[in-house]
């Protein structure tokens, strides 16, 4: 993500907004030294953001963020749609997020509310935290939310030697959003 964010963006230079929900330790320093970032993180229960929320009901208005990171949290939550509506909503009308979450090579994701079992949620998605396993249709399926995705390559466009450099997954998708209608 850092790497295409410096060669894609204008995330280290542009005056932004930033929400960052269940922020990854490793970026948490990092973004907050950056002069040009209004930086806010949040989660419904780690100590590390700043704002306890739930993605469900973003306590923010409409057309707050520039940007909003959420990787690896649409797995855990209730509904990922509607949670998708809501960074659409927060979002800026020129507004861009990457939204990373395991995408498994199965054609459809797989989800029954019904299993609540941790044990069973383990053998059925991967985790026992887990909800749902996403599948390839992962980018059609959050675009029902009004978010505009796009399955970006990146890792395909940079050399073999950062790619081994930095040990990236050689198939890795990083799904960039922007504020749809």
């Amino acid at each position: 993500m850092w790497l295409y964010l410096k060669e894609k963006t204008d995330f280290f230079t542009a005056p932004l907004r930033v929400l960052h929900v269940a922020p990854e330790h490793c970026f948490i320093e990092r973004f907050e030294e950056l002069k040009n970032l209004d930086y806010i993180t949040a989660d419904i229960e780690s100590p590390l953001a700043k704002v306890k929320m739930d993605v469900h009901d973003i306590p923010f208005p409409e057309n707050s963020f520039d940007v909003v990171f959420c990787n690896h949290v649409l797995e855990h939550v209730e509904d990922d749609l509607r949670a998708c509506e809501e960074f659409n909503r927060v979002l800026k009308p020129n507004g861009w997020g990457i939204l990373q979450s395991p995408v498994y090579a199965i054609a459809k994701t797989l989800e029954d509310k019904n299993i609540t079992d941790p044990a069973e949620r383990e053998r059925m998605f991967g985790q026992r935290d887990h909800v749902r396993k996403f599948g390839k249709d992962y980018a059609e399926r959050l675009r029902k939310s009004g978010l505009r995705i796009e399955e970006n390559l990146f890792v395909k466009e940079i050399s073999p030697e950062i790619v081994a450099q930095n040990a990236l997954p050689s198939g890795e998708v990083i799904f960039v959003c922007r504020k749809g209608d």
